[in-house]
């Protein structure tokens, strides 16, 4: 029995790309259908100038006679003119669909696999296949695939054409004409491994480039940025001379191409020119021909021209496609309605294994109960950022169940489910606009008391008034002109406001300094009383306004109780703690 053979990257590739083909088959093929016209006119214009030149050329040549035939020819130009044009832009609309297609279609994507996902990846990496990726598609699908249907049908109509007036010069046509494609693939085919190459060397300038920024404070302070400028050079010397390889192939198969169009058309003119010396063809016939032999050559000359835009799709393409081809996380979407008030949720013998093998979970079971604030601690990598992921619909569990006032969370309607969440995450982002409009992400409908009233249980009030505009006061991008700890409140604020039954919080307090630290807690238990919360706690001090503490270890609860109780029992939370306190 023999074996399957598995298809390249190439060919997975190429499957892929053609699999856009079918939604863009009609426009594709009116662009082809205009630029075959436009092509086939190429004919009718060689016979006007041919008629023309050989009336111009007679012993007693009538110049008024010739101008129907110079009228037609204008015709002629004017129609061809049009009918690029018009393929042109039909085929710029069928790129141009595919692209707005496949970027909402790569996003969407990104979403569904989510922020778990998203951690593990280079963002420059990504940013370069939704900006250049897609432009190479879309320049694959507007330029090159017209350009080669238009080669295949324009050279069979001259030859069709040329053929019963010259069969010698049809037949030279006929025999060279395959040489341009055969050696056009000869060298493509080293110019795919350089351009993949080059594409690879892209992405790692697009990573590195963009982290460089985004470190930038951090390589200054530490004394780095000029080593780092130095590695970013040279990986942009690497790009360039992937890229110089591949233009010298280009070129290359440009100069080759020219050559043999050159030598085909100079084999037609020679032959052409000594049987009219020798009176074996007639003037009009030969000049007709000679016209033509050019025309037969462009469009193959062309293909050649766009060959490479295949090329840089399929580097696309094998950037794209793998993300595009990973499963997302398998969230079941049931229509059960969740409740409106503060729910139990219950985890029982919950494990998680992400996609890297990496494991989270293993048979963690506890139980929040309605109305009471519960803080999960633990050692970093315990699995603590898991169960926050698992409740956000982020992660499915590998086994076991989670539960909702009795309903299992895949039952629940996923949006409605979101709906009854406010969270808090570690590293909150705050958007380049007015202080009231991050609020209002969470709630747009509240009202300036009710900002008011989120900003004071977050201790936030004093230093928003304290501002030139108070709520209209601008920020930068991620939160710019607010310290660390004035943004951390801004954005407990935000999760306050949105007044949801169940609160996700992780580090409620971090970038807090001790005696903010302690303003915050002491406003959170008015605030979050009433409602169940979930605070995972890396500040061990935090837990001091929970109503019940989970200790996490390996992905397991190992201990929990009341924040006293474990403190005073010597166990994990202890431990915990004395290596906290430890200086």
């Amino acid at each position: 029995m023999s074996a399957t053979p598995i298809p390249s990257r190439d060919a997975r590739a190429q499957a892929w790309l053609k699999s856009f083909v079918p939604g863009l088959r009609p426009i594709l093929r009116r662009a082809v259908a205009l630029g075959s016209v436009s092509g086939v006119l190429v004919v009718a214009q060689a016979a006007l100038i041919a008629h023309i030149v050989a009336a111009a050329l007679q012993p007693h040549p009538a110049p008024r006679q010739a101008l129907p035939w110079l009228a037609g020819l204008l015709v002629l130009f004017a129609s061809r003119f049009a009918l690029t044009r018009a393929s042109e832009r039909v085929a710029f609309r069928a790129g141009a669909a595919l692209r707005r297609q496949l970027r909402d279609r790569l996003l969407a994507h990104v979403q569904a696999l989510g922020p778990l996902w998203l951690q593990g990846e280079q963002r420059g990496d990504l940013l370069n296949s939704l900006v250049n990726g897609i432009e190479a598609l879309e320049a694959y699908f507007a330029r090159y695939l017209p350009t080669l249907r238009v080669t295949a049908l324009v050279p069979a109509a001259i030859l069709v054409a040329v053929f019963p007036v010259d069969w010698i010069s049809g037949l030279i046509l006929l025999f060279t004409a395959p040489l341009i494609p055969l050696f056009m693939w000869l060298i493509g085919r080293g110019a795919e491994d350089l351009n993949q190459q080059q594409w690879l060397r892209l992405a790692r300038l697009s990573a590195r480039f963009l982290d460089t920024l985004q470190g930038l404070a951090t390589l200054k302070l530490l004394g780095a940025s000029r080593r780092e400028a130095a590695v970013v050079e040279q990986v942009s010397e690497e790009y360039r001379g992937a890229t110089m390889q591949v233009l010298r192939v280009a070129f290359l198969s440009a100069l080759v191409l020219e050559f043999l169009s050159t030598v085909s058309i100079a084999l037609v003119a020679v032959l052409v020119g000594f049987r009219l010396l020798w009176g074996q063809m007639h003037f009009l016939q030969g000049f007709f021909v000679l016209l033509l032999a050019p025309e037969f050559y462009a469009p193959l000359r062309g293909l050649g021209g766009v060959y490479h835009l295949r090329m840089d799709a399929l580097g696309a393409a094998q950037r794209m496609r793998p993300v595009l081809e990973l499963p997302p996380p398998q969230v079941a979407a049931g229509g059960v309605a969740p409740p409106a008030t503060p729910p139990q949720v219950v985890f029982d013998d919950v494990h998680l294994r992400h996609a890297d093998g990496r494991v989270a979970l293993r048979g963690c079971s506890l139980q929040l109960a309605p109305g009471t604030i519960t803080a999960v601690v633990g050692a970093s990598g315990a699995g603590k950022s898991s169960l926050l992921g698992l409740l956000l619909g982020l992660a499915a569990p590998t086994a076991g169940s989670i539960r909702v006032d009795g309903v299992a969370l895949d039952e629940l309607d996923p949006q409605a489910w979101l709906r009854c969440l406010s969270v808090l995450p570690q590293r909150p982002h705050l958007f380049a606009a007015s202080i009231a409009d991050n609020l209002r992400l969470a709630r747009p409908d509240a009202t300036p008391q009710a900002l008011r009233a989120a900003l004071r249980a977050a201790c936030a009030d004093a230093f928003v008034d304290a501002l030139p505009q108070g709520l209209d006061t601008l920020l930068g991008e991620r939160g710019a002109g607010l310290s660390g700890g004035q943004a951390q409140r801004l954005a407990l604020a935000r999760a306050l406001l949105r007044d949801a039954p169940l609160l996700l919080l992780d580090e409620p307090t971090a970038s807090l300094d001790a005696a903010t630290q302690q303003q915050v807690l002491h406003a959170l238990r008015d605030a979050l009383r009433g409602r169940t919360v979930l605070m995972v706690a890396h500040r061990l001090r935090t837990v001091e306004i929970a109503d019940r503490v989970l200790v996490l270890e390996q992905g397991r609860v190992v201990e929990q109780g009341t924040p006293r109780q474990l403190a005073a029992c010597g166990g994990a939370f202890a431990r915990l703690l004395r290596a906290e306190d430890t200086p």
